[in-house]
């Protein structure tokens, strides 16, 4: 009798609820669930989230053949050059822009752009030198608001 009372007391210790180990293993599997959902959520948002690139204004110029190359860098005094300008949007969303042209001093250009974003301006652009020497044919291009220069190119024209 004494074996089947050790028999019948192990299973009942087995079989009995034990409250503290229940207890905690229903937080251990509650905070594995969580866990698993929470990397779930973080794997679905990057999943459907597009990854946005860099934000950024292209702006060039452009010799008279569409081609950064065979710019007018020497001209007659009272001779025509003329480049290609260029502006495009990769701000994510539209942007406003002014566009001044300075030759030697003098604002040849002054002229407010609006872009959506992916949109593109371009522009040829004729200028005239009067005074003999080296000058720097410079153009300036301001994001709305700024009073400082977003983008800045130049080219140097001597004119004889």
């Amino acid at each position: 009798m004494t074996v089947l009372n050790r028999g019948r007391t192990r299973e009942s210790r087995k079989t009995q609820p034990n409250p503290g180990m229940k207890r905690a293993d229903a937080v251990i599997i509650i905070i594995l669930l969580l866990l698993a959902a929470g990397a779930a959520a973080a794997i679905i948002y990057v999943i459907v989230t597009p990854k946005q690139g860099e934000r950024f204004t292209e702006f060039y110029i452009l010799g008279p053949g569409g081609v950064a190359d065979d710019y007018p860098t020497s001209l007659e005094t009272g001779g025509k050059g003329s480049v290609i300008i260029g502006v495009v949007n990769h701000e994510h969303g539209a942007a406003s822009y002014r566009l001044e042209a300075d030759y030697g001093g003098l604002v040849l250009k002054d002229e407010n752009i609006t872009l959506r974003d992916g949109g593109n301006y371009t522009e040829n652009f004729s200028f005239t030198p009067v005074v003999n020497g080296t000058s720097k044919l410079e153009f300036q291009l301001y994001k709305e608001g700024s009073n400082e220069p977003y983008r800045e190119l130049y080219l140097w024209v001597t004119a004889t």
